[in-house]
């Protein structure tokens, strides 16, 4: 469990870090200076190695470090004694991922350099991400060996003591550090969760228990105190001391939101309802936790609360921070889940006028607009967002959307060809303007240009079952490469039998490949799969029908399609002919 109190006091800079995170890689403010005294080498020898060190040096600073280790192994062919040389490969190696190479140089520049720190912190580091823990803590002892002063190294040797499982030396090093420094609530956290994973309870207890005779007015301790007696499963005592925070500070958010989860762990809605609503009460409590917690408990796939109490803390976190927009921003979202749409859209608006460079609004408005099918709001509010945010190609295919809605076929290509810089590897957005590039080219006329915009799909995505549908799609009505429209239609039918669209479109290119009886299963079964309900395909089955001889029944699906308001321009005619009419 996360200690929720625990905050760190800034005495000693050691207390930031923590034994389970990984060090940065060292590097020394004071470059190293090339050693050649070792050996007893000829002066030329040494000016080669002093050259070629320095130009080691220079080869790393601008990146190029396969030079740099030629050069750094060089060195070690003059003088093989070189800590500093092995110190540089080291650090390169390190940084390309290759710890035993590093380990094994910098555990000899250490034999030849006892007293360098630097050899010293790196390969601790090194075997502290390897997991050699105590490695690890018996060089930070060393450290402070040679620097009793940086009371880092103190720390960092109880720590990894702890990570290696020697509790009991951690713990004296701990108590060393702590007459040094006094009484803090890192170090006795620390100790508390080693006494703790040791069984040692009274312990564990005593430490958090020194905290709070040590400031007994600091709700913080009293917290940990209710942490610990809770991962105990003690929960008399844990309720006690959260209870003893509200006596020192009614008002503490936090533990408002502590009680609600105690109390919804032990299921008791009503004491869990009585505190979360105090604690979205509280103006003091802080938003960005009530906004965590809102957004955990609506999360949920069992809703602890009912809805109207969900609806009174939305309302309350709006009354009490309403200054703050991202609370309107978790009113949308709830707004959403409800249906409510352009309520939640209102309330993104409202967000912008003060947010208007904040661009996940930006988006999730717009895409709000395109649920609602919202092709002119989405037109204008792509074309504001795009003047603040040119570089995102979601805008530009949100307003070519809309372009293709709204019938400005030339403009969309426009906009595609606008933001075609923007997509650099975004290999998803790539398939859209390409899709809508065919949309917008075939609605023009172009219809090689739709063409090779919809080849282009299927190469990027080879599953995209969209795509090909719409390409078989438009070969059929214009009765070309039929044999190619089957192909690519089957396909997207295969993956997807229940799509009404897709089968309406396989059974249209039977249709026209003169497979009657064959086009007329397809279409059946779009028409149980939801296609009853789309006036195109109802039309297109009396088509079916017609060209099998069952004239009457034809007619009365055509009566159907044009009941739905959604059919072709020869429908009527149809109808009043009582016959199939080729749109050609």
């Amino acid at each position: 469990m996360k200690n929720r109190y625990l905050a760190y006091i800034a005495v000693v800079s050691i207390l930031a870090s923590s034994c389970g995170t990984t060090q940065k890689q060292v590097t020394s403010t004071v470059q190293a200076k090339p050693e050649v005294e070792e050996l007893n080498i000829s002066e030329d020898d040494k000016n080669e190695f002093e050259y070629t060190f320095i130009e080691g040096l220079k080869q790393k600073m601008i990146g190029n470090q396969q030079a740099a280790i030629t050069l750094f192994s060089k060195c070690l062919e003059i003088n093989p004694n070189s800590s500093s040389a092995m110190f540089e490969l080291a650090k390169i190696h390190s940084g390309n991922g290759d710890q035993t190479s590093s380990s094994l140089l910098l555990e000899k520049a250490i034999n030849i350099d006892p007293q360098n720190k630097w050899y010293k912190v790196l390969l601790a580091q090194i075997y502290q991400q390897g997991k050699q823990y105590k490695k690890a803590a018996d060089l930070y002892q060393q450290l402070y060996a040679l620097d009793s002063e940086n009371l880092e190294y103190l720390y960092m040797n109880a720590a990894l003591l702890s990570s290696a499982e020697k509790f009991d030396q951690a713990i004296v090093v701990y108590n060393e550090l702590e007459k040094k420094i006094g009484i803090n609530d890192q170090i006795s956290v620390e100790k508390q969760q080693i006494y703790q994973a040791a069984g040692k309870k009274k312990e564990a207890q005593a430490e958090l228990q020194k905290l709070i005779d040590y400031n007994p007015k600091e709700p913080r301790y009293y917290g940990l105190m209710a942490d610990y007696y809770l991962s105990e499963k003690d929960e008399v005592n844990a309720l006690k001391y959260y209870l003893k925070i509200l006596e020192i500070e009614p008002d503490n958010g936090f533990v408002l939101f502590s009680l609600t989860s105690f109390y919804r762990q032990k299921e008791d809605k009503e004491k869990a309802w009585e505190y979360i609503r105090k604690g979205f009460q509280n103006k003091l409590a802080d938003v960005e936790t009530k906004i965590q917690y809102y957004l955990m408990m609506t999360a949920e796939e069992k809703p602890f609360f009912t809805e109207d109490q969900v609806n009174e803390l939305v309302q309350t976190l709006i009354k009490t921070n309403g200054d703050d927009y991202r609370v309107y921003t978790v009113y949308a979202e709830y707004l959403i889940s409800k249906g409510k749409l352009e309520e939640a859209r209102d309330q993104l608006r409202k967000v912008l006028e003060t947010q208007k460079d904040n661009y996940m609004i930006w988006e999730r408005m717009l895409l709000i607009s395109n649920d609602l099918l919202d092709f002119k709001s989405i037109y204008t509010d792509a074309e504001k967002a795009i003047e603040l945010f040119p570089n995102q190609p979601v805008l530009y295919g949100l307003r070519a959307v809309a372009c293709l809605q709204l019938e400005k076929y030339t403009e969309a290509l426009d906009i595609l060809k606008e933001g075609d810089a923007y997509l650099l590897d975004n290999k998803l957005m790539k398939v859209q303007f390409e899709l809508y590039r065919a949309e917008a080219n075939y609605k023009l006329g172009r219809v090689e240009d739709a063409f090779k915009a919809f080849d282009a799909v299927i190469s990027i995505d080879p599953e995209n079952w969209l795509a090909m549908n719409n390409y078989a799609y438009y070969l059929s009505v214009r009765n070309e490469n039929l044999e190619k429209a089957e192909q690519l239609s089957g396909k997207a039918v295969r993956a997807n039998p229940d799509n009404s669209t897709y089968l309406d479109t396989y059974a249209w290119v039977l249709f026209m490949r003169k497979d009657y009886s064959l086009a007329k299963f397809y279409m059946e079964t779009a028409i149980k799969n939801g296609g009853d309900k789309n006036g195109v395909i109802v039309e297109h089955y009396g088509d079916i029908l017609f060209m099998l001889g069952q004239k009457d029944k034809a007619m009365e699906q055509w009566k159907k399609a044009e009941e739905t308001g959604d059919f072709s321009e020869f429908l009527s005619e149809k109808i009043k002919q009582g016959r199939y009419l080729d749109k050609k």
